[in-house]
């Protein structure tokens, strides 16, 4: 890693960290999974059993 320059590097990096723990990390608790993918799973069942 190098040091941040200025406010848009912390902004980009904040971003970039935020999409990694959303969307690509595994989360052992949710079957190893990525958050994201776990709520948009939950999301689509949670809208069957409503219908």
């Amino acid at each position: 890693q190098r040091p941040w320059q200025g406010l848009n590097d912390v902004e980009y990096e904040t971003l970039e960290y935020v999409d990694w723990f959303n969307h690509r990390r595994l989360h052992g608790e949710i079957g190893m999974l990525p958050p994201a993918e776990f709520e948009a799973s939950h999301q689509a069942a949670s809208t069957v059993m409503a219908a």
